[in-house]
Formats: structure tokens, sequence, C-alpha cells
């Protein structure tokens, strides 16, 4: 009988872990081990349309240091489901109310995570960091200027690329709106084919 790494089926199915189980090759996984102890308070709910994550605790009562930085951590993910968990829990903290006053003071740990993220070749890894990233300038606004130039390189790449043209210049755009005036020539320096949102 053939292994099962052979058959076709495998080929179809994303690669899925075992959140439970004691032998998962990504053990060692600093986000996976934070999920299945319970550091990141959330248990995944199989829908029979979509899953979604329960939350043990209200949102609004979350501590988001750790929470918030352990899940940028795991957008580097790539086995199923971890990348569901970590993207759709930070876009779940990152929607709350109150998140920006929340966030501020936890800034800097999340640069590097996303970061990390970006640099990926992974295209799912990049476009999820991407995503948050986008939600991070929304959310903090110029509070992320200082700290953009950490992407800009990387972003630049991206756009050489067609497939990813539009959404990093949509991604630039908008830490361009959320950003102080000088923000644009900090762009423009990293990327000196960028047109202004405003022109």
């Amino acid at each position: 009988m053939a292994a099962s790494h052979n058959r076709p089926s495998a080929k179809l199915c994303p690669k899925t872990i075992d959140l439970f189980s004691t032998s998962n090759s990504t053990s060692n996984s600093p986000f996976l081990n934070a999920f299945t102890s319970g550091r990141i308070p959330c248990r995944l709910v199989h829908g029979s349309v979509r899953n979604r994550l329960a939350w043990n605790t209200s949102i609004d009562d979350l501590n988001y240091d750790p929470v918030l930085v352990l899940l940028a951590e795991g957008l580097r993910e790539t086995a199923h489901p971890l990348p569901f968990i970590s993207r759709q829990g930070f876009t779940e903290l990152m929607s709350n109310i109150n998140a920006r006053q929340k966030v501020i003071p936890i800034l800097p740990k999340l640069i590097n995570p996303i970061k990390l993220a970006l640099s990926s070749n992974d295209d799912e890894v990049f476009e999820g960091a991407l995503n948050a990233l986008i939600q991070l300038s929304t959310v903090v606004g110029n509070e992320l200027d200082k700290y953009l130039k950490t992407y800009l390189s990387i972003l630049a790449k991206r756009m050489s690329n067609r497939k990813y043209r539009d959404s990093v210049t949509n991604a630039l755009n908008i830490f361009e709106e959320n950003g102080e005036k000088d923000i644009l020539p900090v762009i423009k320096s990293k990327i000196p084919t960028y047109c202004s949102v405003h022109i």
C-alpha cells in the first residue's frame, strides 16, 4: 500500500497539524506552544461554512501584551489551522473599539514579528502580514511612521512583482493617509516610483 504522502489527496489538501498531538513536527513553534498551552485564550470552532474563533473571555478584558504579540508571531505559520487562528485573532483584537489605547504601548513589540512575516517567501504569509500591517496603520495612525522604514525595502521588492504591485501600492496609500505629511518623502526615498495618493 502506498505511503499516505503519495496519495493524490495529500496534494489537494492543505498541510494540517493536530493542535493537540504531542508529535507535531512544528511543536517548537512559539505560537503553537502558546495556543495549546492556553496563553491565547480562544478556541477554534469548526463551522459548516467557515471556521471562527471563540474567546474564553471578552476581548475588552484581554491583556494585549502578550496576546496580540503572540498572534503577530503566529503570522509566520503555514500549517493549517494556525494561519487562520493567528490572522483572525489579530483582526479581531485590532477591530476592538479600545484597540488604539491597548496597541500603542506595545507597538514596538509588534514591529519585528510583522517584518519577519513580510519577509517570508510564502505568498500567503506575506499577504497575511501585509493585511496585518494595514490594520496596524489604521488603528495607530501616525504612530507607525517612525517604524515604517523597517518595512519599505521589503515592500519595494514585492512591488517589482506584478502580482503584488497593486496590493502594495494600496498599502502605501493607506500608510500615507494615516501618517503625517513628512511620511511621503520617507516612502519615496525607498520606493521612488511611488505616486502620492494626493496627486
